[in-house]
Protein backbone atom coordinates (compact mmCIF):
# COMPACT_ATOMS: atom_id res chain seq x y z
CA UNK A 1 0.00 0.00 0.00
CA UNK A 2 1.31 3.51 -0.71
CA UNK A 3 2.84 5.11 2.35
CA UNK A 4 1.73 8.33 4.02
CA UNK A 5 2.39 11.33 1.77
CA UNK A 6 3.22 9.27 -1.36
CA UNK A 7 2.78 11.07 -4.68
CA UNK A 8 -0.25 9.50 -6.38
CA UNK A 9 -0.15 11.43 -9.64
CA UNK A 10 1.86 8.89 -11.65
CA UNK A 11 -1.13 6.76 -12.51
CA UNK A 12 0.65 5.28 -15.54
CA UNK A 13 2.97 3.43 -13.18
CA UNK A 14 0.56 3.11 -10.25
CA UNK A 15 0.05 -0.39 -8.95
CA UNK A 16 -3.68 -0.76 -9.50
CA UNK A 17 -4.44 -2.95 -6.49
CA UNK A 18 -2.63 -0.36 -4.35
CA UNK A 19 -4.91 2.48 -5.46
CA UNK A 20 -8.06 0.46 -4.95
CA UNK A 21 -6.92 -0.90 -1.60
CA UNK A 22 -5.97 2.61 -0.55
CA UNK A 23 -9.38 4.10 -1.39
CA UNK A 24 -11.14 1.00 -0.10
CA UNK A 25 -9.39 1.36 3.24
CA UNK A 26 -11.09 4.72 3.81
CA UNK A 27 -14.66 3.36 3.73
CA UNK A 28 -14.76 1.71 7.16
CA UNK A 29 -13.32 4.77 8.98
CA UNK A 30 -15.80 7.01 7.18
CA UNK A 31 -18.69 4.76 8.15
CA UNK A 32 -17.49 4.86 11.75
CA UNK A 33 -17.36 8.67 11.61
CA UNK A 34 -20.87 8.82 10.18
CA UNK A 35 -22.16 6.47 12.87
CA UNK A 36 -20.73 8.74 15.58
CA UNK A 37 -22.23 11.79 13.87
CA UNK A 38 -25.66 10.15 13.76
CA UNK A 39 -25.45 9.32 17.45
CA UNK A 40 -24.45 12.88 18.38
CA UNK A 41 -27.15 14.53 16.29
CA UNK A 42 -29.81 12.08 17.46
CA UNK A 43 -28.96 12.90 21.05
CA UNK A 44 -29.16 16.62 20.24
CA UNK A 45 -32.58 16.50 18.61
CA UNK A 46 -34.09 14.23 21.26
CA UNK A 47 -33.53 17.05 23.75
CA UNK A 48 -34.27 14.85 26.72
CA UNK A 49 -37.36 13.32 25.12
CA UNK A 50 -37.90 9.94 23.54
CA UNK A 51 -39.11 11.01 20.09
CA UNK A 52 -37.50 13.02 17.30
CA UNK A 53 -39.80 15.81 16.17
CA UNK A 54 -39.77 17.99 13.08
CA UNK A 55 -39.52 21.05 15.32
CA UNK A 56 -36.33 19.72 16.93
CA UNK A 57 -34.80 18.83 13.57
CA UNK A 58 -35.56 22.33 12.29
CA UNK A 59 -34.21 24.02 15.42
CA UNK A 60 -30.87 22.30 14.88
CA UNK A 61 -30.75 22.63 11.09
CA UNK A 62 -27.01 23.21 10.86
CA UNK A 63 -26.32 19.92 12.62
CA UNK A 64 -29.10 17.90 10.98
CA UNK A 65 -28.48 19.20 7.47
CA UNK A 66 -24.75 18.84 7.99
CA UNK A 67 -25.35 15.21 8.88
CA UNK A 68 -27.27 14.80 5.60
CA UNK A 69 -24.35 16.19 3.63
CA UNK A 70 -21.81 14.06 5.50
CA UNK A 71 -23.88 10.95 4.76
CA UNK A 72 -24.13 11.99 1.10
CA UNK A 73 -20.35 12.28 0.85
CA UNK A 74 -19.79 8.92 2.54
CA UNK A 75 -22.30 7.21 0.24
CA UNK A 76 -20.74 8.93 -2.78
CA UNK A 77 -17.28 7.58 -1.98
CA UNK A 78 -18.72 4.14 -1.28
CA UNK A 79 -20.31 4.10 -4.73
CA UNK A 80 -17.15 5.42 -6.38
CA UNK A 81 -15.24 2.54 -4.82
CA UNK A 82 -17.73 0.03 -6.18
CA UNK A 83 -17.51 1.71 -9.60
CA UNK A 84 -13.73 1.43 -9.61
CA UNK A 85 -13.86 -2.21 -8.60
CA UNK A 86 -16.37 -3.03 -11.38
CA UNK A 87 -14.26 -1.29 -13.99
CA UNK A 88 -11.14 -3.07 -12.77
CA UNK A 89 -12.86 -6.44 -13.03
CA UNK A 90 -13.93 -5.57 -16.60
CA UNK A 91 -10.48 -4.29 -17.58
CA UNK A 92 -11.82 -0.74 -18.13
CA UNK A 93 -10.13 1.14 -15.29
CA UNK A 94 -7.82 3.23 -17.46
CA UNK A 95 -5.60 6.11 -16.39
CA UNK A 96 -8.46 8.58 -16.84
CA UNK A 97 -10.79 6.67 -14.55
CA UNK A 98 -8.00 6.16 -12.02
CA UNK A 99 -7.42 9.90 -11.85
CA UNK A 100 -11.11 10.64 -11.47
CA UNK A 101 -11.30 8.09 -8.66
CA UNK A 102 -8.18 9.36 -6.92
CA UNK A 103 -9.14 13.03 -7.14
CA UNK A 104 -12.69 12.35 -5.96
CA UNK A 105 -11.39 10.65 -2.82
CA UNK A 106 -8.70 13.29 -2.26
CA UNK A 107 -11.18 16.18 -2.53
CA UNK A 108 -14.14 14.72 -0.64
CA UNK A 109 -11.94 13.45 2.20
CA UNK A 110 -10.46 16.92 2.60
CA UNK A 111 -13.91 18.48 2.61
CA UNK A 112 -15.17 16.01 5.20
CA UNK A 113 -12.24 16.91 7.44
CA UNK A 114 -12.24 20.65 6.79
CA UNK A 115 -15.79 21.59 5.82
CA UNK A 116 -18.48 20.50 3.38
CA UNK A 117 -19.98 23.17 1.15
CA UNK A 118 -23.77 23.04 1.57
CA UNK A 119 -24.07 26.23 -0.50
CA UNK A 120 -21.76 29.04 -1.62
CA UNK A 121 -21.52 30.59 1.85
CA UNK A 122 -22.57 27.72 4.10
CA UNK A 123 -19.73 25.44 5.12
CA UNK A 124 -20.61 22.76 7.66
CA UNK A 125 -17.79 21.37 9.77
CA UNK A 126 -17.67 18.26 11.89
CA UNK A 127 -17.77 20.33 15.08
CA UNK A 128 -21.12 21.75 13.87
CA UNK A 129 -22.45 18.19 13.88
CA UNK A 130 -21.26 17.73 17.45
CA UNK A 131 -18.11 15.72 16.78
CA UNK A 132 -15.24 16.39 19.20
CA UNK A 133 -11.59 15.94 18.11
CA UNK A 134 -11.59 12.47 19.66
CA UNK A 135 -14.54 11.48 17.48
CA UNK A 136 -12.57 12.45 14.40
CA UNK A 137 -9.63 10.13 15.01
CA UNK A 138 -10.85 7.90 12.18
CA UNK A 139 -9.76 10.63 9.75
CA UNK A 140 -6.14 10.16 10.82
CA UNK A 141 -5.75 6.71 9.24
CA UNK A 142 -2.81 6.27 6.87
CA UNK A 143 -5.09 5.75 3.88
CA UNK A 144 -7.14 8.89 4.50
CA UNK A 145 -4.07 11.06 5.16
CA UNK A 146 -2.36 9.76 2.02
CA UNK A 147 -5.35 10.50 -0.19
CA UNK A 148 -6.01 13.89 1.39
CA UNK A 149 -2.42 14.98 0.85
CA UNK A 150 -1.73 13.35 -2.51
CA UNK A 151 -5.06 12.62 -4.15
CA UNK A 152 -6.21 15.96 -5.52
CA UNK A 153 -3.04 17.76 -6.56
CA UNK A 154 -2.39 20.22 -9.35
CA UNK A 155 -0.40 17.54 -11.15
CA UNK A 156 -3.32 15.10 -10.96
CA UNK A 157 -5.81 17.69 -12.21
CA UNK A 158 -3.51 18.77 -15.04
CA UNK A 159 -2.97 15.20 -16.18
CA UNK A 160 -6.69 14.47 -16.06
CA UNK A 161 -7.37 17.58 -18.13
CA UNK A 162 -4.77 16.43 -20.70
CA UNK A 163 -6.56 13.10 -21.06
CA UNK A 164 -9.93 14.85 -21.38
CA UNK A 165 -8.57 17.06 -24.16
CA UNK A 166 -7.18 14.00 -25.94
CA UNK A 167 -10.67 12.46 -25.82
CA UNK A 168 -12.47 15.62 -26.88
CA UNK A 169 -15.86 14.73 -28.31
CA UNK A 170 -16.20 11.54 -26.28
CA UNK A 171 -19.70 10.69 -25.12
CA UNK A 172 -18.48 10.56 -21.52
CA UNK A 173 -15.20 11.40 -19.85
CA UNK A 174 -14.75 8.25 -17.85
CA UNK A 175 -16.57 4.94 -18.20
CA UNK A 176 -20.09 4.86 -16.79
CA UNK A 177 -19.89 1.31 -15.46
CA UNK A 178 -23.29 0.49 -16.96
CA UNK A 179 -24.07 -2.54 -19.07
CA UNK A 180 -24.03 -2.65 -22.86
CA UNK A 181 -27.81 -2.33 -23.28
CA UNK A 182 -27.93 0.90 -21.28
CA UNK A 183 -24.98 2.29 -23.22
CA UNK A 184 -26.80 1.54 -26.47
CA UNK A 185 -29.79 3.48 -25.14
CA UNK A 186 -27.44 6.32 -24.21
CA UNK A 187 -25.93 6.42 -27.68
CA UNK A 188 -29.36 6.55 -29.32
CA UNK A 189 -30.51 9.50 -27.26
CA UNK A 190 -27.15 11.23 -27.39
CA UNK A 191 -27.40 11.23 -31.20
CA UNK A 192 -30.99 12.45 -31.06
CA UNK A 193 -30.12 15.29 -28.68
CA UNK A 194 -27.09 16.31 -30.76
CA UNK A 195 -29.10 16.37 -34.01
CA UNK A 196 -32.56 17.54 -32.97
CA UNK A 197 -32.16 19.45 -29.70
CA UNK A 198 -28.79 21.12 -29.13
CA UNK A 199 -28.71 23.13 -32.38
CA UNK A 200 -32.08 24.74 -31.59
CA UNK A 201 -32.31 24.87 -27.79
CA UNK A 202 -30.66 28.25 -27.36
CA UNK A 203 -32.98 29.87 -29.86
CA UNK A 204 -36.02 28.40 -28.05
CA UNK A 205 -34.63 29.83 -24.82
CA UNK A 206 -33.88 33.31 -26.14
CA UNK A 207 -37.29 33.59 -27.79
CA UNK A 208 -38.97 32.04 -24.73
CA UNK A 209 -40.75 29.59 -27.01
CA UNK A 210 -42.37 26.25 -26.37
CA UNK A 211 -40.40 23.18 -27.34
CA UNK A 212 -41.93 22.38 -30.76
CA UNK A 213 -44.65 19.75 -30.86
CA UNK A 214 -42.64 17.90 -33.50
CA UNK A 215 -40.01 17.18 -30.85
CA UNK A 216 -42.66 15.89 -28.44
CA UNK A 217 -44.09 13.69 -31.18
CA UNK A 218 -40.63 12.33 -32.00
CA UNK A 219 -39.98 11.57 -28.33
CA UNK A 220 -43.32 9.79 -28.20
CA UNK A 221 -42.22 7.69 -31.15
CA UNK A 222 -38.98 6.88 -29.35
CA UNK A 223 -40.96 5.65 -26.36
CA UNK A 224 -39.73 8.28 -23.89
CA UNK A 225 -43.10 8.73 -22.19
CA UNK A 226 -43.65 5.00 -21.68
CA UNK A 227 -40.11 3.98 -20.89
CA UNK A 228 -40.79 2.53 -17.43
CA UNK A 229 -44.52 1.85 -17.78
CA UNK A 230 -45.13 -1.94 -17.82
CA UNK A 231 -45.64 -3.61 -21.19
CA UNK A 232 -49.12 -4.74 -20.11
CA UNK A 233 -50.11 -1.08 -20.16
CA UNK A 234 -48.46 -0.14 -23.44
CA UNK A 235 -45.04 0.86 -22.16
CA UNK A 236 -41.59 -0.65 -22.62
CA UNK A 237 -41.26 -1.92 -19.06
CA UNK A 238 -37.64 -0.81 -18.85
CA UNK A 239 -35.66 -0.03 -15.71
CA UNK A 240 -35.36 3.24 -13.83
CA UNK A 241 -31.70 3.09 -14.85
CA UNK A 242 -32.80 3.42 -18.48
CA UNK A 243 -34.92 6.42 -17.50
CA UNK A 244 -31.84 7.96 -15.87
CA UNK A 245 -29.71 7.51 -18.98
CA UNK A 246 -32.40 8.93 -21.29
CA UNK A 247 -33.07 11.90 -19.00
CA UNK A 248 -29.36 12.55 -18.68
CA UNK A 249 -28.70 12.69 -22.42
CA UNK A 250 -31.83 14.65 -23.33
CA UNK A 251 -31.06 17.18 -20.58
CA UNK A 252 -27.54 17.45 -21.90
CA UNK A 253 -29.18 18.71 -25.07
CA UNK A 254 -31.67 20.94 -23.21
CA UNK A 255 -33.13 20.57 -19.74
CA UNK A 256 -36.60 21.39 -21.07
CA UNK A 257 -36.53 18.38 -23.39
CA UNK A 258 -35.03 16.20 -20.67
CA UNK A 259 -37.88 17.25 -18.40
CA UNK A 260 -40.75 16.53 -20.78
CA UNK A 261 -41.10 13.02 -19.42
CA UNK A 262 -40.95 14.06 -15.76
CA UNK A 263 -44.66 14.74 -15.47
CA UNK A 264 -45.44 11.48 -17.29
CA UNK A 265 -43.17 9.68 -14.84
CA UNK A 266 -44.96 11.27 -11.86
CA UNK A 267 -48.43 10.55 -13.27
CA UNK A 268 -47.54 6.95 -14.12
CA UNK A 269 -46.03 6.37 -10.67
CA UNK A 270 -49.18 7.74 -9.04
CA UNK A 271 -51.49 5.57 -11.12
CA UNK A 272 -49.36 2.41 -10.91
CA UNK A 273 -48.94 2.76 -7.16
CA UNK A 274 -52.41 3.94 -6.16
CA UNK A 275 -54.83 3.76 -9.07
CA UNK A 276 -57.71 1.37 -9.52
CA UNK A 277 -57.54 -1.31 -12.20
CA UNK A 278 -59.86 0.80 -14.34
CA UNK A 279 -57.68 3.87 -13.94
CA UNK A 280 -54.57 1.92 -14.86
CA UNK A 281 -56.19 0.47 -17.97
CA UNK A 282 -57.55 3.83 -19.08
CA UNK A 283 -54.67 6.20 -18.39
CA UNK A 284 -51.40 4.29 -18.59
CA UNK A 285 -51.55 3.31 -22.30
CA UNK A 286 -52.36 6.91 -23.22
CA UNK A 287 -49.50 8.23 -21.12
CA UNK A 288 -47.11 5.67 -22.57
CA UNK A 289 -47.95 6.54 -26.17
CA UNK A 290 -47.82 10.28 -25.60
CA UNK A 291 -51.46 10.53 -26.69
CA UNK A 292 -52.05 12.57 -23.57
CA UNK A 293 -49.60 14.88 -21.80
CA UNK A 294 -49.94 15.33 -18.02
CA UNK A 295 -48.92 18.12 -15.68
CA UNK A 296 -48.41 18.05 -11.91
CA UNK A 297 -50.55 20.54 -9.96
CA UNK A 298 -49.40 20.50 -6.34
CA UNK A 299 -47.74 23.75 -5.18
CA UNK A 300 -49.72 26.74 -3.92
CA UNK A 301 -48.69 30.41 -3.64
CA UNK A 302 -48.40 30.52 0.15
CA UNK A 303 -47.27 27.00 0.97
CA UNK A 304 -44.18 26.22 -1.14
CA UNK A 305 -42.73 22.92 0.07
CA UNK A 306 -45.28 22.63 2.89
CA UNK A 307 -47.72 20.50 0.90
CA UNK A 308 -49.58 19.37 4.01
CA UNK A 309 -50.90 22.94 4.37
CA UNK A 310 -52.57 23.12 0.94
CA UNK A 311 -55.84 25.05 0.87
CA UNK A 312 -57.23 24.28 -2.61
CA UNK A 313 -60.44 22.37 -1.93
CA UNK A 314 -62.39 19.71 -3.80
CA UNK A 315 -66.04 19.53 -2.75
CA UNK A 316 -68.45 16.74 -3.62
CA UNK A 317 -71.01 17.55 -6.32
CA UNK A 318 -73.16 14.45 -6.57
CA UNK A 319 -70.80 11.70 -7.67
CA UNK A 320 -68.29 14.24 -8.94
CA UNK A 321 -66.13 17.03 -7.48
CA UNK A 322 -65.69 20.78 -7.89
CA UNK A 323 -62.19 22.18 -7.31
CA UNK A 324 -61.64 25.77 -6.15
CA UNK A 325 -58.33 27.38 -5.27
CA UNK A 326 -55.01 28.61 -6.62
CA UNK A 327 -51.89 26.77 -7.71
CA UNK A 328 -48.50 28.04 -8.83
CA UNK A 329 -45.32 26.89 -10.58
CA UNK A 330 -47.24 24.50 -12.79
CA UNK A 331 -45.00 23.34 -15.63
CA UNK A 332 -46.36 22.81 -19.16
CA UNK A 333 -49.88 23.50 -17.92
CA UNK A 334 -51.31 25.01 -21.11
CA UNK A 335 -50.58 22.17 -23.52
CA UNK A 336 -51.56 19.24 -21.36
CA UNK A 337 -54.62 16.99 -21.28
CA UNK A 338 -54.72 15.85 -17.66
CA UNK A 339 -53.62 17.29 -14.33
CA UNK A 340 -52.60 15.36 -11.24
CA UNK A 341 -54.17 17.73 -8.71
CA UNK A 342 -53.67 17.58 -4.95
CA UNK A 343 -56.66 19.16 -3.18
CA UNK A 344 -58.36 19.13 0.21
CA UNK A 345 -61.50 16.98 0.30
CA UNK A 346 -62.01 17.29 4.05
CA UNK A 347 -62.71 21.01 4.67
CA UNK A 348 -62.31 20.58 8.43
CA UNK A 349 -58.78 19.13 8.21
CA UNK A 350 -55.61 21.19 8.58
CA UNK A 351 -52.96 18.60 7.74
CA UNK A 352 -52.11 16.02 5.09
CA UNK A 353 -54.88 13.64 6.16
CA UNK A 354 -57.53 15.69 4.39
CA UNK A 355 -55.81 15.74 0.98
CA UNK A 356 -56.82 13.71 -2.06
CA UNK A 357 -55.32 13.24 -5.52
CA UNK A 358 -57.30 13.71 -8.72
CA UNK A 359 -56.69 12.91 -12.39
CA UNK A 360 -58.38 16.07 -13.61
CA UNK A 361 -59.07 16.21 -17.33
CA UNK A 362 -58.73 19.48 -19.24
CA UNK A 363 -58.67 20.73 -22.82
CA UNK A 364 -55.20 21.56 -24.18
CA UNK A 365 -54.88 25.26 -24.93
CA UNK A 366 -53.56 27.30 -27.82
CA UNK A 367 -51.37 30.40 -27.87
CA UNK A 368 -54.50 32.52 -28.23
CA UNK A 369 -56.48 30.67 -25.56
CA UNK A 370 -54.13 28.71 -23.27
CA UNK A 371 -56.82 27.62 -20.79
CA UNK A 372 -60.14 27.05 -22.54
CA UNK A 373 -61.61 24.66 -19.95
CA UNK A 374 -64.52 26.05 -17.94
CA UNK A 375 -63.69 26.91 -14.34
CA UNK A 376 -59.98 27.29 -14.97
CA UNK A 377 -57.75 30.30 -15.65
CA UNK A 378 -54.00 30.74 -15.86
CA UNK A 379 -51.21 33.24 -16.27
CA UNK A 380 -47.62 32.70 -17.35
CA UNK A 381 -44.74 33.22 -14.89
CA UNK A 382 -41.73 34.70 -16.66
CA UNK A 383 -38.59 32.84 -15.64
CA UNK A 384 -34.80 33.03 -16.00
CA UNK A 385 -34.39 29.58 -17.49
CA UNK A 386 -36.08 26.21 -17.86
CA UNK A 387 -38.33 27.90 -20.39
CA UNK A 388 -39.32 25.35 -23.00
CA UNK A 389 -42.53 24.23 -21.29
CA UNK A 390 -43.38 27.51 -19.50
CA UNK A 391 -44.52 28.00 -15.92
CA UNK A 392 -48.00 29.09 -14.86
CA UNK A 393 -50.18 30.23 -12.02
CA UNK A 394 -53.56 28.54 -12.16
CA UNK A 395 -56.90 29.49 -10.70
CA UNK A 396 -59.79 27.04 -10.22
CA UNK A 397 -63.39 28.12 -9.64
CA UNK A 398 -65.77 25.17 -9.34
CA UNK A 399 -63.65 23.26 -11.86
CA UNK A 400 -65.40 19.97 -12.64
CA UNK A 401 -63.67 16.62 -12.04
CA UNK A 402 -65.36 13.28 -12.60
CA UNK A 403 -65.79 11.19 -9.48
CA UNK A 404 -64.17 8.26 -11.25
CA UNK A 405 -60.97 10.32 -11.49
CA UNK A 406 -60.35 10.37 -7.74
CA UNK A 407 -57.08 8.44 -7.59
CA UNK A 408 -57.67 5.03 -6.08
CA UNK A 409 -61.32 5.96 -5.49
CA UNK A 410 -60.40 6.80 -1.89
CA UNK A 411 -60.35 10.24 -0.27
CA UNK A 412 -57.68 11.40 2.17
CA UNK A 413 -54.81 9.43 0.63
CA UNK A 414 -53.43 12.07 -1.74
CA UNK A 415 -50.43 13.15 0.29
CA UNK A 416 -49.32 9.57 0.95
CA UNK A 417 -49.85 8.69 -2.71
CA UNK A 418 -47.66 11.59 -3.75
CA UNK A 419 -44.91 10.74 -1.27
CA UNK A 420 -44.56 7.33 -2.89
CA UNK A 421 -43.62 8.98 -6.20
CA UNK A 422 -40.80 11.09 -4.82
CA UNK A 423 -38.16 8.40 -5.14
CA UNK A 424 -38.54 8.13 -8.93
CA UNK A 425 -39.03 11.89 -9.37
CA UNK A 426 -35.86 12.74 -7.47
CA UNK A 427 -33.82 10.10 -9.26
CA UNK A 428 -34.99 11.58 -12.55
CA UNK A 429 -34.14 15.09 -11.35
CA UNK A 430 -30.65 13.96 -10.37
CA UNK A 431 -30.26 12.58 -13.89
CA UNK A 432 -31.35 15.91 -15.36
CA UNK A 433 -28.76 17.63 -13.17
CA UNK A 434 -26.02 15.36 -14.51
CA UNK A 435 -27.08 16.18 -18.06
CA UNK A 436 -26.96 19.92 -17.40
CA UNK A 437 -23.56 19.57 -15.71
CA UNK A 438 -22.24 17.59 -18.66
CA UNK A 439 -23.55 20.22 -21.07
CA UNK A 440 -21.72 22.92 -19.09
CA UNK A 441 -18.52 20.92 -19.25
CA UNK A 442 -18.93 20.36 -23.00
CA UNK A 443 -19.22 24.10 -23.57
CA UNK A 444 -16.44 25.00 -21.13
CA UNK A 445 -14.04 22.51 -22.71
CA UNK A 446 -14.78 23.63 -26.25
CA UNK A 447 -14.29 27.31 -25.37
CA UNK A 448 -11.06 26.56 -23.48
CA UNK A 449 -9.69 24.87 -26.59
CA UNK A 450 -10.90 27.46 -29.10
CA UNK A 451 -9.98 30.60 -27.17
CA UNK A 452 -6.39 31.82 -26.93
CA UNK A 453 -4.91 34.30 -24.46
CA UNK A 454 -1.32 35.39 -24.01
CA UNK A 455 -0.26 33.12 -26.85
CA UNK A 456 -1.76 29.86 -25.61
CA UNK A 457 -5.05 28.03 -25.30
CA UNK A 458 -7.10 28.74 -22.22
CA UNK A 459 -6.99 25.00 -21.54
CA UNK A 460 -3.25 25.26 -20.96
CA UNK A 461 -3.68 27.46 -17.89
CA UNK A 462 -3.71 25.42 -14.67
CA UNK A 463 -6.77 27.05 -13.14
CA UNK A 464 -8.76 26.50 -16.34
CA UNK A 465 -7.64 22.90 -16.71
CA UNK A 466 -8.30 22.43 -13.01
CA UNK A 467 -11.88 23.62 -13.43
CA UNK A 468 -12.42 21.16 -16.26
CA UNK A 469 -10.87 18.32 -14.29
CA UNK A 470 -13.06 18.96 -11.25
CA UNK A 471 -16.15 19.12 -13.45
CA UNK A 472 -15.34 15.66 -14.78
CA UNK A 473 -14.69 14.33 -11.27
CA UNK A 474 -17.86 15.67 -9.67
CA UNK A 475 -20.02 14.66 -12.62
CA UNK A 476 -18.66 11.13 -12.24
CA UNK A 477 -19.42 11.13 -8.50
CA UNK A 478 -22.98 12.43 -8.96
CA UNK A 479 -23.53 9.98 -11.80
CA UNK A 480 -22.55 6.94 -9.75
CA UNK A 481 -24.71 8.05 -6.82
CA UNK A 482 -27.66 8.49 -9.18
CA UNK A 483 -27.13 5.12 -10.86
CA UNK A 484 -27.01 3.50 -7.43
CA UNK A 485 -30.34 5.05 -6.41
CA UNK A 486 -31.89 3.83 -9.67
CA UNK A 487 -30.46 0.35 -9.06
CA UNK A 488 -32.04 0.28 -5.61
CA UNK A 489 -35.38 1.36 -7.09
CA UNK A 490 -35.17 -1.30 -9.79
CA UNK A 491 -34.62 -3.93 -7.12
CA UNK A 492 -37.73 -2.86 -5.18
CA UNK A 493 -35.78 -1.52 -2.24
CA UNK A 494 -36.76 1.63 -0.41
CA UNK A 495 -34.48 4.34 -1.76
CA UNK A 496 -35.86 7.70 -0.69
CA UNK A 497 -32.57 8.26 1.17
CA UNK A 498 -30.39 7.41 -1.83
CA UNK A 499 -32.61 9.32 -4.28
CA UNK A 500 -32.53 12.35 -2.00
CA UNK A 501 -28.75 12.23 -1.77
CA UNK A 502 -28.40 11.93 -5.55
CA UNK A 503 -30.67 14.91 -6.10
CA UNK A 504 -28.97 16.97 -3.39
CA UNK A 505 -25.46 16.41 -4.75
CA UNK A 506 -26.42 16.46 -8.43
CA UNK A 507 -28.06 19.87 -8.17
CA UNK A 508 -25.00 21.37 -6.48
CA UNK A 509 -22.68 19.82 -9.07
CA UNK A 510 -24.78 21.17 -11.96
CA UNK A 511 -24.65 24.70 -10.56
CA UNK A 512 -20.88 24.48 -9.90
CA UNK A 513 -20.19 23.20 -13.42
CA UNK A 514 -22.35 25.88 -15.03
CA UNK A 515 -20.76 28.64 -12.95
CA UNK A 516 -17.22 27.47 -13.68
CA UNK A 517 -17.88 26.93 -17.38
CA UNK A 518 -19.22 30.48 -17.60
CA UNK A 519 -16.08 31.71 -15.78
CA UNK A 520 -13.97 30.00 -18.44
CA UNK A 521 -15.90 32.00 -21.04
CA UNK A 522 -15.07 35.23 -19.21
CA UNK A 523 -17.06 38.25 -20.35
CA UNK A 524 -18.48 36.32 -23.28
CA UNK A 525 -20.22 33.99 -20.86
CA UNK A 526 -22.28 36.93 -19.69
CA UNK A 527 -23.53 37.58 -23.21
CA UNK A 528 -26.92 36.09 -24.05
CA UNK A 529 -25.68 34.88 -27.42
CA UNK A 530 -23.41 32.33 -25.76
CA UNK A 531 -25.09 29.06 -24.78
CA UNK A 532 -23.42 28.93 -21.39
CA UNK A 533 -25.59 31.86 -20.26
CA UNK A 534 -28.63 29.60 -20.74
CA UNK A 535 -27.00 26.67 -18.99
CA UNK A 536 -26.34 28.83 -15.93
CA UNK A 537 -30.00 29.87 -15.76
CA UNK A 538 -31.20 26.32 -16.32
CA UNK A 539 -28.86 24.89 -13.68
CA UNK A 540 -30.13 27.21 -10.98
CA UNK A 541 -33.61 25.67 -10.80
CA UNK A 542 -32.26 22.23 -9.94
CA UNK A 543 -31.57 23.25 -6.35
CA UNK A 544 -35.19 24.33 -5.96
CA UNK A 545 -37.68 22.04 -7.69
CA UNK A 546 -38.53 18.47 -6.63
CA UNK A 547 -37.50 19.51 -3.12
CA UNK A 548 -35.34 22.56 -2.41
CA UNK A 549 -31.84 21.74 -1.15
CA UNK A 550 -32.80 22.66 2.40
CA UNK A 551 -35.93 20.49 2.31
CA UNK A 552 -33.94 17.67 0.73
CA UNK A 553 -31.33 17.81 3.50
CA UNK A 554 -34.13 17.84 6.06
CA UNK A 555 -35.72 14.72 4.57
CA UNK A 556 -32.38 12.90 4.46
CA UNK A 557 -31.64 13.86 8.06
CA UNK A 558 -35.01 12.58 9.29
CA UNK A 559 -34.34 9.21 7.64
CA UNK A 560 -30.83 9.01 9.08
CA UNK A 561 -32.07 9.82 12.55
CA UNK A 562 -34.89 7.30 12.41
Amino acid sequence: MPHDGQDLTDTKNCQLPDLLSLTGATIAPLEDLLSKAQAHVRKTVLEGGDRITTTAVERHQTATHGLAWLATYVESLRQMQKWAERLTADGKFSELEQLIHQIAFGEYLWQIAGGIQMSQNEIVRLQDIGLAPADQEALNSDAIRTLREGGNTQAARSRLAELIVEQQGATLYGASGLDEELEMIRDQFRRYAADKVEPFAHDWHLKDEFIPMEVIEELSGLGVFGLTIPEDFGGFGLSKASMVVVSEELSRGYIGVGSLATRSEIAAELILGSGTDAQKSHWLPKLASGEILPTAVFTEPNTGSDLASLRTRALKDGDDYRITGNKTWITHAARTHVMTVLARTDPDSTDHNGLSMFLAEKTPGTDADPFPSEGMTGGEIEVLGYRGMKEYELGFDNFHVKGENLLGSVEGQGFRQLMRTFEAARIQTAARAIGVAQSAMDLGLQYALDRKAFGQQLADFPRVSGKLAMMAVEIAVARQLTYFSAYEKDNDRRCDLEAGMAKLLGARVAWACADNALQIHGGNGFALEYKISRILCDARILNIFEGAAEIQAQVIARRLLG
